[in-house]
Order: structure tokens, then sequence, then C-alpha cells
């Protein structure tokens, strides 16, 4: 079975996650998505997101209704702050008969390069682009990369830490996050 990952904090999940990741999953050579909940990124201060379980609990409830996203909590386990690197040995040696690729935003691919052991990836998995609102001047090298593949998915420029600030400034931004995960976080009253 070949699998994309789409690694983020979800923080929280909302519908511009859910249409790329569903875009993929239905216009790609992919069987799966899995929307893989972040613990910590090495890049982010962790005091900004919520619990881990409820971040899961959101990416599940959200992808619920769609056969081909699944969430996952595989970092849950893996020693923090983690590393792409890292997380894809340890799925490759639990499901060895799975092939596991990466998705990312246009603005992922052109940082690549300063991932830990990209080479490594590269070399073992493909990466599946989808496009970003900003463009950009030069293409670099990974651009015409054998491994590299660009997906048509719709631009969506939702951006979770808007959704935050709106729910704590008492916005209606309900259209915004899916019907069940909205649920979940107005039951919790999270991010007011």
């Amino acid at each position: 079975m070949k699998i994309g990952l789409f690694f983020g904090s979800f923080n929280p999940i909302h519908v511009g996650h859910l249409i790329i990741a569903n875009h993929i999953a239905e216009y790609s050579d992919l069987d799966e998505v899995w929307l893989v909940v972040t613990p910590h990124s090495p890049f982010k201060k962790k005091k900004s997101l919520l619990e881990d379980h409820h971040r899961f609990q959101l990416v599940l409830r959200a992808t619920e209704d769609y056969p081909k996203i699944k969430p996952s909590n595989i970092e849950f386990g893996l020693e923090q702050p983690n590393y792409t690197i890292n997380t894809l040995v340890h799925l490759v040696e639990k499901y060895p008969d799975h092939e596991f690729n990466l998705i990312m935003g246009l603005d992922n691919l052109i940082s690549f390069k300063k991932w830990k052991n990209y080479e490594t990836i590269l070399e073992h998995h493909e990466l599946y682009v989808y496009p970003r609102v900003s463009q950009i001047s030069d293409k670099p090298e990974l651009f015409t990369h054998e491994k590299v593949h660009f997906i048509e998915a719709p631009i969506v420029e939702i951006s979770s830490t808007f959704i935050r600030k709106a729910i704590k400034e008492r916005k209606e931004i309900q259209p915004l996050i899916p019907h069940k995960a909205w649920t979940y976080l107005d039951e919790m009253n999270f991010y007011k």
C-alpha cells in the first residue's frame, strides 16, 4: 500500500487540511493519506499547542467520514523533539509492506535541504508537493528531482493561527473547521 504522510501540528485541524489531503488521496497514485499529528516540531514553540491527545482527537473526528484519510499518532511514542527521518525509519520497521511518502507544501520543498538527513529521505521516499499562494522566482534544483511530484491541489489560505486568534476574539469560524472537530473544540472550550 502506498501511503502519503501529511505532517502537522493540526492546532487545530481545519477544512484546508482536509481539502488538500482529500485531493491528494483522490488525484494521485497514493492509496491513503495519513495525517500525522506532530507532538512538537523542532521549529515551533510547544507552549502554543493543545495537548497531543486533544489534537489527535480533533483529527480523528475530522477524518471519520473519509476512508482514504487516516489519523496517525505514530510520533507520540518517539523521542522529542522528533525529526521526519526518525518517523520514517520507525514506520518502515512497523509496516514493512507499506511504501511511505511525504506530502508537503511548496514552501517546505524550498527549505527541504535544511531537513535532517534530507538525502536519505529522498533516496527512499517520494515527495508530493502541493502549491502555495506565494510565488517563487528561482526554482531550486529539487524541483526537477525524479522523486518530487507536483500535485495541482486547490490553494487554500487558511491557517490554524488565524483560527485560534478568531476563536479567542469570539468570531464565528465554524465553516473553517470540520463539523465533528468543531463540536469537540466547542465542548472543550479550546482557544478561548
